[in-house]
């Protein structure tokens, strides 16, 4: 799967929204037959959303649908309306732990068999927003169908609710949310995604919310409106400083081992392997949206 900066919600139930998605800058679109599709909707939405599946994967954009959750399940009915060939994956809200991350995964099983579609091919993402999976993130991450796990953080929304937390702009009381989240996700090779900014309007205070949420680790954010996209894509890709500061980093360090040194001094810094590696990363990272956005 390509690298993923910015994944924009779009409520299922409007076919004009669907394209308006598709012609944004997001690199992944989250179809959302869950919170922002009204009760006496979800099955027209569900219905709209399968037809219009085989054209929206092949415009060349990830492709993920956040699906309801029932009284005890996630609505079957959903997933195999919506687990169709090209379709990333499929996005559950408020798992408990592991075992509805496994029930889950399950029941996108079934649904792939009945779409002959290869098992293990629709991945997931869990949205962390109980109190028990925040405890549990690293074992809902290790499940080997989840590419994600999300982290975010929305003023009296379900996370806070369950955490008990006063929202600030500055973020203050969720870095240690955050900060576990990244930990967890990277230690079992998975995304740590982060957002969401609510404030619409706010551009500011999503360009410093986006910012810390990659200073903390964060490898992309959910979005809420097509505007916000620029900025979270702008603050998740290598500029162009940034990269000529990194092959300086390289160039100097390949200088220093033509003399037979593993260590250089660089902008002042003492640099070595690990340094290189960590710069052939980023470049590799900007070079794959450059790619992308061309």
């Amino acid at each position: 799967m390509k690298p993923i900066r910015s994944l924009l919600f779009v409520p299922a139930n409007k076919e004009s929204m669907l394209d308006k998605g598709i012609a944004s800058a997001a690199d992944a679109l989250v179809l959302d037959l869950e919170d922002s599709v009204p009760p006496a909707e979800k099955e027209a939405a569900r219905s709209l959303l399968a037809r219009r599946m085989p054209g929206l994967v092949a415009q060349g954009k990830s492709i993920w649908v956040r699906v309801n959750r029932t009284a005890h399940i996630y609505d079957l009915d959903d997933i195999l309306a919506v687990v169709q060939p090209g379709l990333a994956g499929v996005m559950i809200s408020k798992p408990s732990g592991p075992d509805d991350v496994h029930m889950a995964s399950c029941m996108v099983a079934e649904a792939e068999a009945r779409a002959d579609i290869e098992i293990g091919t629709v991945k997931l993402i869990p949205v962390l927003e109980t109190a028990r999976s925040m405890q549990l993130a690293f074992e809902i991450a290790e499940h080997p169908r989840v590419w994600g796990i999300v982290g975010a953080s929305v003023k009296n929304a379900d996370t806070a609710r369950a955490l008990g937390f006063v929202w600030t702009p500055e973020g203050r009381e969720t870095d240690y949310l955050k900060s576990r989240v990244v930990m967890a996700a990277r230690a079992a090779g998975k995304q740590p995604i982060g957002g969401i900014w609510q404030q619409i309007e706010d551009l500011d205070g999503l360009a410093a919310s986006s910012r810390f949420d990659r200073q903390l680790g964060m490898a992309c954010e959910l979005v809420l409106h097509p505007a916000q996209v620029d900025i979270v894509n702008r603050t998740y890709t290598p500029d162009a400083d940034q990269v000529a500061y990194y092959q300086g980093m390289i160039d100097a360090l390949d200088a220093a081992m033509a003399q037979g040194r593993a260590s250089a001094l660089y902008d002042g810094e003492h640099i070595d392997i690990a340094h290189v590696t960590t710069a052939r990363e980023i470049i590799a990272l900007a070079a794959s949206f450059r790619d992308d956005d061309a």
